[in-house]
């Protein structure tokens, strides 16, 4: 079967975790703009010299130049019966850009699995992990902050979804294996089996 589905978390949720097992267990691509942009930085390409120069000026990516990358990486072959979305769409804008996108293929996303997690646990989660990767920039302050910016830039973009009926909450605490079995569960519970 093929699965369009979009991934959301907030940081620490383990969503990039969650991307991968569920994109290998379903045999199609998981998709993180984030991660296109820095392949593009690393391997020094014209798009990542124009990403680089913005991010490098504290500016944001801007939409016109995210939902083309995104248009540009859906039509590639792998991802024409199925993808997983991570970290797109982010907006109210690239919400309709996407649905644009699918639109010329005749598709549509099929669930949007969001991991959901205890505020207070993930901060846990996360402090733990900066003092073992010796992370001092990721203080407590740092992470809340990051965590209120999330919700507050996905809440249009869940509730978009939320009014189509496609969105599958999800625990995201708990060993990666039982976070994969519950997403398993909640897809196969919206039509979704694998």
């Amino acid at each position: 079967m093929s699965a369009r589905l979009l991934i959301v978390g907030p940081p620490g949720a383990g969503k990039g975790t969650q991307a991968a097992v569920l994109a290998d267990a379903l045999g199609i691509p998981a998709i993180s703009t984030g991660d296109i942009f820095r392949a593009n930085i690393k391997q020094g390409t014209e798009l990542g010299l124009k990403v680089q120069e913005i991010v490098s000026s504290g500016g944001y990516v801007p939409d016109s130049l995210t939902n083309a990358i995104v248009q540009d990486r859906l039509h590639q072959p792998d991802a024409v019966d199925g993808f997983l979305l991570d970290g797109y769409p982010r907006t109210a804008d690239q919400v309709s850009e996407l649905d644009r996108i699918l639109a010329e293929t005749g598709s549509e996303l099929n669930a949007v699995v969001q991991l959901v997690a205890d505020p207070d646990e993930v901060v846990t989660r996360l402090l733990k992990r900066a003092a073992e990767q010796g992370r001092a920039d990721d203080t407590e302050a740092v992470i809340r902050h990051r965590q209120d910016v999330y919700h507050e830039q996905t809440e249009p973009v869940i509730a978009a979804y939320k009014a189509r009926g496609i969105v599958v909450d999800v625990d995201g605490l708990g060993a990666v294996d039982e976070v994969s079995t519950r997403v398993r569960s909640a897809l196969a519970g919206h039509g979704i089996a694998f």
